[in-house]
């Protein structure tokens, strides 16, 4: 069971990383990735994947509420790589489209975070071809 949370808190830590790989994840555990799926799903009651997904739409929903960044801009920060692929999760999982699920959510609290500090927030901004992450301090 240690290897396990092991592993589940490197989906924790490294949610966002779109390359999060099931091998790399299973690895820390010290099993297959066949054997790691099993065992995660009677340790959690989910697949590895699922966690990742349920971890990576919570966070969108609180970057929907909360920041002032086009549905587009969240898909990549939470680590989806295709945004029909978020929208298609989010709202089998919410049962909203994300677009739907703003309109029904901003409002109710503090003024939406602009977009920049909620890039900043999230690590930075990506650089053009490469995807290379670069923060505020670094020239280029």
């Amino acid at each position: 069971m240690r290897q396990l949370r092991l592993a589940k808190d490197a989906m924790d830590r490294d949610w966002a990383d779109a390359e999060l790989d099931l091998v790399a994840v299973a690895a820390h555990a010290g099993y297959s990735r066949y054997h790691f799926i099993r065992a995660f799903k009677e340790a959690y009651g989910e697949t590895p994947g699922q966690y990742l997904t349920h971890r990576r739409i919570d966070r969108a929903e609180d970057l929907l509420r909360t920041a002032n960044l086009s549905v587009t801009e969240i898909c990549n920060l939470v680590g989806f790589s295709s945004l029909g692929t978020f929208s298609t999760r989010f709202k089998a999982w919410t049962g909203l489209a994300p677009t739907e699920y703003r309109a029904k959510h901003v409002g109710r609290g503090a003024a939406l975070i602009p977009g920049c500090y909620a890039m900043l927030w999230a690590g930075g901004f990506r650089s053009g071809p490469g995807g290379e992450r670069r923060n505020s301090g670094e020239a280029g």
